[in-house]
């Protein structure tokens, strides 16, 4: 099953696994986070995840929806990881990892198919090379390399149905470039919720869904904090992460 420094980590407080790597690819708390925070259908449904990683949100997905979900990733290390972390969890009636470029897939798995999507996407623009993470992988996971915001909001749009569900993790700091898109785009923002380090810090991430072609208004959630004062995770986040 596993390759070069590949561990097999449980998934929090799901009773599964998956397969990450130090120097390849792990997820992060924003993954765990938006597929705690999107909206899904619980009996059926189409369901696809933009820049997957090693599938950390369809396989968390897979706890809260019987709908059948399609995951898309564009480093082929990476999608390697994915597509054996759901065959390890034996979840591939449910689950399928595609390789390829988020870009291609309105072509290749249909417009207007998806009741929901899902993204994690790189968060910074391209730097110039000498800022670049010298760790490929990592360069990929974090910059605009491959997909810039707009292309994200643009496919999500595209690959889903009138009144289907996008929601997406993201900084702060883009948020107004992620409304003014998701508006161009035709999906109305229609949930929002900052995430905080902890009391009294700025705000550090934000969660968004929006609904294709949907009316109007948005509704701003009660903030989420990571860490109590002390160092410790809040009683929400242990319950996001461990069940607790």
């Amino acid at each position: 099953m596993l390759r070069e420094d590949e561990r097999l980590d449980y998934l929090l407080a799901e009773d599964m696994k998956i397969i990450q790597s130090p120097s390849v690819f792990a997820f992060s708390l924003d993954a765990v986070l938006l597929a705690n925070f999107v909206y899904v259908p619980i009996q059926k449904g189409n369901l696809v995840d933009l820049c997957t990683g090693n599938g950390v949100i369809p396989l968390l997905l897979s706890k809260r929806t019987k709908g059948k979900m399609i995951g898309v990733e564009i480093q082929e290390k990476i999608y390697d990881m994915a597509k054996r972390s759901v065959q390890y969890n034996k979840l591939e009636e449910q689950i399928e990892i595609i390789h390829g470029d988020i870009k291609d897939m309105p072509a290749h798995l249909g417009y207007s198919k998806f009741d929901v999507v899902t993204c994690n996407p790189p968060y910074f623009p391209t730097p110039n090379e000498e800022e670049m993470n010298k760790n490929e992988h990592f360069a990929i996971a974090r910059h605009e390399i491959y997909c810039t915001l707009e292309d994200v909001i643009r496919v999500s749009s595209q690959l889903l149905k009138q009144g289907g569900k996008a929601a997406f993790v993201h900084r702060p700091e883009r948020l107004l470039d992620i409304v003014t898109l998701m508006r161009q785009y035709r999906l109305e923002p229609k949930r929002l919720r900052f995430v905080y380090p902890k009391e009294g810090k700025e705000a550090n991430t934000i969660l968004i869904e929006g609904t294709k072609d949907g009316n109007k208004g948005l509704k701003i959630l009660p903030p989420l904090f990571v860490y109590e004062q002390n160092g410790e995770y809040t009683s929400e986040l242990k319950h996001i992460l461990y069940g607790e």
